[in-house]
């Protein structure tokens, strides 16, 4: 996107008689900025916009001034010390699985690479006041799911959203960070050395204009694209209440997979996951009971958006030994998993980690009775 489409979005933004949702109906009808622009007043009228909102837009794009005192001229200036893009919902990089949602930002604001967005993602959320234990499990299990080819999605806060950044990190992922601040910002501003990592590897995103300050009401907000980003959601420690069950609930919404760890009931702050394993999460106790409901899930998302799965999604690079073995006890008659653990001496965890990716890249498919070759 050119300067000056990123300020035409900059100046939609700004102009509180445009709601996000009409912002989105304006971008996804018209097919992005400049076509709303050419659009012109009789089909905003057209798609909803009501007559104050109409006399609004109109004399913003005449004059170029934005809306509620913003200053366009400084919020562009963040975005560019920053280096970061703007994509509409009419963005061929906007993530489908995000647009899919029953109320998707009309504007993604992204530090980092953008096409990370559309790669198969897990997020992985819990307590900001983390145990030992849950920072450990978080760290693991995003570096376990990292390795089977799975990106993982977070919010960038203290204890488990930081774990689990840097478990993806440490395994050489990459990783997604959604934050409910303008996204010239870093908060908590501890986590400046980690997001920069994280630009690296991946992209930090926020549905905010530049300028945004970490205002509390937006922190509920943003956790719908959090689960709107991801195939599922592992929620590692919560308590009751807290914005990880806020998380599992809009993934729920959403249609996507729920997951918890289970814990102690002496275990205060692991409360919440004991609610979601008794209103019907899946229970996990390694990253192979997440890639065994997500598998499916990948390959529909691929069928469903094949814009997204054409982007080097996947790493068609050599097989493990690990995985090499398993293809040679594979042929076309299915075998359970079971019987794959037994056959190769394996872990259970490797075999499902590897089952998984196998499946991911394509070499084999699942069926009821097992696994075979494609």
């Amino acid at each position: 996107m050119n300067a000056a489409e990123t300020r035409l979005c900059l100046l939609l933004h700004s102009l509180p008689g445009l709601s996000d949702n009409a912002l989105a109906t304006l971008l996804g009808q018209c097919g992005g900025p400049t076509a709303v622009v050419e659009a012109g007043a009789s089909v905003w009228r057209e798609l909803g916009l009501l007559p104050g909102a109409v006399n609004e837009l109109a004399r913003a794009l005449r004059t170029g001034r934005g809306g509620q005192g913003v200053d366009i001229d400084v919020q562009q200036q963040a975005l560019n010390s920053v280096a970061a893009t703007v994509l509409p919902l009419s963005d061929p990089l906007y993530p489908p699985l995000l647009r899919a949602i029953h109320d998707p930002p009309p504007l993604l604001y992204v530090r980092g690479d953008p096409a990370a967005l559309l790669q198969p993602q897990l997020a992985i959320v819990g307590s900001r006041r983390a145990s030992s234990a849950g920072l450990r499990a978080s760290a693991s299990l995003a570096a376990e799911a990292s390795r089977a080819g799975l990106h993982i999605t977070s919010g960038l806060a203290q204890g488990i959203d930081g774990a689990s950044h840097r478990g993806a990190l440490a395994a050489g992922g990459s990783t997604v960070a959604v934050v409910a601040t303008g996204i010239e910002q870093v908060y908590p501003t501890r986590h400046r050395g980690l997001a920069g990592e994280l630009e690296q590897a991946g992209c930090l995103v926020s549905e905010f204009p530049p300028g945004m300050p970490p205002l509390r009401q937006n922190f509920p907000r943003r956790n719908r694209i959090i689960s709107g980003l991801a195939l599922g959601v592992l929620v590692v420690e919560a308590a009751i209440p807290s914005g990880s069950l806020i998380t599992a609930r809009t993934a729920l919404e959403q249609g996507r997979e729920v997951f918890a760890l289970p814990w102690s009931v002496y275990h205060c702050g692991g409360a919440g996951c004991l609610r979601l394993l008794r209103d019907g999460a899946k229970m996990v106790e390694t990253i192979g009971d997440v890639l065994e409901e997500l598998g499916p899930l990948y390959s529909l998302q691929q069928d469903l958006f094949p814009a997204a799965a054409d982007t080097g999604i996947t790493d068609q690079g050599p097989l493990s030994a690990s995985q090499q073995s398993l293809l040679q006890l594979l042929g076309y008659e299915a075998v359970s998993a079971d019987e794959l653990v037994q056959a190769s001496a394996q872990p259970v965890t490797l075999v499902m980690s590897d089952l998984s990716e196998l499946e991911l890249l394509g070499h084999i498919n699942r069926s009821a009775g097992g696994y075979i070759r494609s």
